[in-house]
């Protein structure tokens, strides 16, 4: 994901040798805290004075199926202990796009509504996002199938997990490729499509002529959790060489109950096997991969019939920054409305330590 928000768009180690059976059992009985291993969040260290805290974490490379792509995100896999300014002072110290906490919970709580998760850019404390969403569920996962960690609202059979968000329940589910990697989906809430933009007035936002922009499909925001004004844009070269005027599009979305960014795409790709290439470009940079971006976007496609409904668009981000993210999205129609809005691809852990306070 991105940059900071202001609040919610229309309320959207020891490695345990053991059966997976018994294994599953055990993690029936006691929840994420036992999974997730016995390292308390308030261990303290004996030989050190003063007293200090350690707080495990994994750092994983998300909508990228290759190490060092994608958007990086770090875990704590039990932040219990955590106050609220601790996890604002430590997503400025990884100084990502996103940071997110664990926190254990009942198993039966969790069986309910899930493994509660906190999400946190540099500024402040987020509703959702898809990145951290996807690479927060694949790190729980990935230490149910490793045999030393796991949580409790897993389905062996279908492999899903569900995260209890800001936004609500996300469940994630999760299968085994061809080639051997975890592809991961999560499915969004059900969009909500807000305001129609001026195709001209964009333009001008975006250091672009009003042809840039296709007037095939409206310029319109739309929250799958998260709101963003999808902007489709003609030719690939144009998406290349974007130079928005970043502090005129603040002003622009001020007024917004959310703030609200634009999100370009274009389906000029020069490649039969991508869908969209996408860009998100903020004031704080750059980002890799937009998960939330990208669902609001196929809700939007398939109201505006650039795409069916259930057909799977491969989306790519993050290549003119030297991070290629590779995202793949599909929404449904039923009636009038979108639904059932899924965002899907690989993660790959890079690197695992504890944090010290």
């Amino acid at each position: 994901m991105k940059k900071p928000k202001r609040g919610l768009f229309r309320e959207v180690t020891s490695h345990m040798k053991t059966s997976r059976r018994s294994f599953l059992q055990t993690v029936a009985s006691c929840g994420v805290a036992a999974a997730i291993g016995d390292v308390s969040a308030a261990a303290e260290n004996p030989n050190s004075e003063p007293r200090v805290r350690r707080f495990p974490y994994v750092q994983i490379d998300v909508f990228a199926s290759r190490r060092l792509e994608g958007n990086p995100l770090a875990v704590f896999t039990d932040a219990r202990g955590l106050s609220d300014s601790e996890m604002q002072a430590i997503a400025r110290e990884t100084n990502l796009q996103e940071t997110t906490f664990i926190l254990p919970r009942d198993p039966a709580v969790e069986r309910e509504h899930g493994v509660k998760v906190r999400i946190f850019v540099p500024e402040e404390e987020i509703p959702f996002a898809g990145h951290p969403t996807l690479g927060t569920a694949m790190v729980l996962r990935n230490r149910l199938n490793a045999g030393h960690g796991s949580v409790s609202p897993v389905n062996p059979a279908l492999e899903e997990i569900s995260l209890d968000l800001k936004v609500g329940r996300i469940p994630v589910a999760f299968h085994k490729e061809s080639n051997g990697n975890i592809f991961g989906e999560m499915r969004q809430v059900d969009p909500v499509f807000g305001q129609i933009h001026d195709r001209a007035t964009v333009a001008a936002l975006a250091g672009l002529k009003p042809n840039d922009i296709c007037d095939e499909w409206p310029i319109q925001t739309v929250s799958t959790g998260l709101p963003f004004a999808i902007v489709p844009i003609r030719r690939l070269s144009t998406l290349q060489s974007l130079q928005p005027d970043l502090k005129m599009i603040r002003l622009y979305f001020e007024k917004d109950p959310v703030l609200t960014d634009f999100y370009y795409v274009t389906r000029d790709t020069g490649n039969m096997e991508v869908g969209l290439r996408s860009r998100a470009i903020y004031p704080n940079g750059e980002d890799p991969t937009t998960g939330s971006a990208a669902g609001c976007t196929a809700a939007w496609m398939v109201r505006y019939r650039s795409a069916k409904p259930g057909e799977r668009v491969h989306i790519q981000q993050g290549v003119e920054i030297k991070r290629p993210s590779q995202i793949f999205v599909r929404a449904e129609e039923q009636g009038d409305r979108i639904v059932n809005v899924r965002v899907g691809g690989n993660a790959m852990e890079v690197m695992e330590g504890t944090f010290h306070l």
